[in-house]
Formats: C-alpha cells, sequence, structure tokens
C-alpha cells in the first residue's frame, strides 16, 4: 500500500480538527452561533450553557472523534511500524495538529474553542490507559466542585504525571507531549483561572 506523506497527513489533521462542530450545529438547527453568547468558546461546555444539553452531546462526540480519528490517520502514512518511535511521533504531531484546528478552526474564522474534548480524543488514541485516569480526574474534581474549567486543568496535570510516574513511560516525545498538553489547557483557561481566584466561575449543574 502506498502511503500518504507526512505533510498531508498533518493537513489532513488540522482540517479534522478544524471542523466547527459546535458552530455549525449552532448556526443549522437554532439559528444561533454559540461564540456570540457565555463564554465565547466554540466548545461542548458554552454549547451546554447556551443552547442545553440536546445540542452539547453530539458537540461533544463530534470534538472527541475529531483528535482521535487524526491520531488514527498515522496508518495511513505507510513508512512507519507501529510502536517505534517515528510512529508515535508522528502519532502526536498529528495529535497536535488537530488541536490547532479546533483552537484556530479554518472552517471558522480561526476563533475556536479551547480543545479539551479534541485534546481528549487524541490521548485515548495515543494512550488509552492515562486517557481512562485523566477521565476519572477529571469526573472526580467536577462531582466535587461543579467547575469544568478546574476539571479540565486538572485532567491535563494528570496526563503527564500519570505518563512519568504510573506508566514509566521511555518515549521522551510522550513525556514532552503530556507538558504541552499541560501548558495548552492552562493557557486557554487563563481567563478561568482569574475568575476562580475571584471566585466568579459559574459551576455546571449537571443534573439539573
Amino acid at each position: 500500500m502506498i502511503g500518504f506523506s507526512a505533510v498531508s497527513l498533518v493537513i489532513l489533521a488540522y482540517l479534522l480538527g478544524s471542523i466547527p462542530s459546535a458552530v455549525w450545529i449552532g448556526k443549522s438547527f437554532y439559528g444561533i452561533d454559540v461564540r456570540d453568547f457565555g463564554s465565547g468558546n466554540a466548545g461542548a461546555t458554552n454549547t451546554l450553557r447556551v443552547l442545553g444539553r440536546k445540542a452539547a452531546l453530539p458537540v461533544l462526540f463530534v470534538d472527541v472523534l475529531k483528535g482521535f480519528a487524526a491520531v488514527k490517520l498515522v496508518w495511513l502514512s505507510g513508512g512507519y511500524l507501529p510502536e517505534t518511535r517515528q510512529f508515535v511521533h508522528l502519532s502526536l504531531i498529528l495529535g497536535t495538529a488537530a488541536l490547532t484546528g479546533h483552537i484556530f478552526p479554518v472552517f471558522a474564522g480561526f476563533r475556536g474553542g479551547k480543545g479539551v474534548a479534541t485534546l481528549f480524543g487524541v490521548i485515548m488514541a495515543i494512550h488509552p490507559g492515562a486517557g481512562l485516569i485523566c477521565t476519572a480526574a477529571f469526573v472526580l474534581t467536577l462531582f466535587i466542585t461543579q467547575y469544568v474549567s478546574l476539571s479540565s486543568m486538572m485532567a491535563a496535570l494528570v496526563f503527564p504525571i500519570s505518563m512519568m510516574f504510573i506508566y514509566n513511560e521511555t518515549i521522551s516525545g510522550l513525556n514532552l507531549f503530556g507538558l504541552f498538553v499541560s501548558a495548552v489547557v492552562l493557557f486557554t483557561h487563563q481567563k478561568n483561572i482569574e475568575r476562580l481566584l475571584r471566585g466568579e466561575e459559574r459551576k455546571t449543574a449537571f443534573l439539573r
């Protein structure tokens, strides 16, 4: 089988990440651009607050799926054997491209979301075990605090810790990616951090 070049796969991963599910679903079914309301982000959390669960669930599903699918594009490369460093590193690059697409989507004027759901899809594709640990950290933090932002940051911080100390990962690229994930999530949540410190962050009551 003739594989695709790494460059073409990276472009495709970026385009996958650029699918603005929150924007398209909001405009197509509700006549609303979710970026004009709430936090202004094109993500599942803001969609939940603006349009409700019925709209937020498909947004969440698509955002996770596109991150997962972008990483799996590595199988189309045809030039790397699974589990080799080259295979893993290309997987990480494809995941990063999808994340970049979600945050700066070409299909939505480069105004996207914070990338947490897409990152989750990327992590589950790269290391499912660590992904499940992150999920547990997210759910536990959300159950205790009801802050989605704090839960997202906690999950992001747990990812590199689990890679280094639970799985003893020896591929340096994976460990660096874990630190990168944490940095990106903290960076995209700067305003949330400020509101948390001021006690002004909104809680999300999923059980209401």
